[in-house]
């Protein structure tokens, strides 16, 4: 069949999201202080671009702070921190895709009730 450009953009984003939270949850994270996340394509977060690959993610106070676990280098982002009525089973990421880079939007930390927003 025929498929708009528009059409398939959208089924590979949900694609890459399906096979990352897979594995994600595959993973079996249950840190509430530290959690671990695989960012397979470019993906800012706040205002900072991040390369694909494994990060650690850590909460101080008011910031994310995001560790490369091939490089070891961090990068701490401003976060609104929000609380949960129900725990997370998993760490999960919320992205959206434009002009070919992912941007989080918010980061639910598994094995707690906490939940990152990232400004844009």
């Amino acid at each position: 069949p025929s498929y708009t450009l528009g059409v398939l953009k959208d089924m590979i984003v949900k694609s890459l999201l399906v096979v990352t939270a897979l594995t994600l949850s595959a993973m079996g994270i249950a840190s509430a202080k530290s959690n671990s996340v695989t960012l397979t394509t470019p993906t800012k977060a706040g205002a900072t671009n991040l390369k694909p690959g494994e990060y650690q993610v850590k909460v101080e106070g008011a910031q994310a702070i995001f560790t490369d676990e091939q490089e070891g280098k961090s990068f701490s982002i401003p976060v609104k921190i929000e609380q949960s009525d129900k725990k997370f089973n998993d760490t999960s990421v919320d992205t959206t895709n434009a002009n070919g880079m992912d941007t989080i939007h918010e980061i639910d930390l598994g094995g707690s009730t906490t939940r990152l927003e990232f400004g844009q």
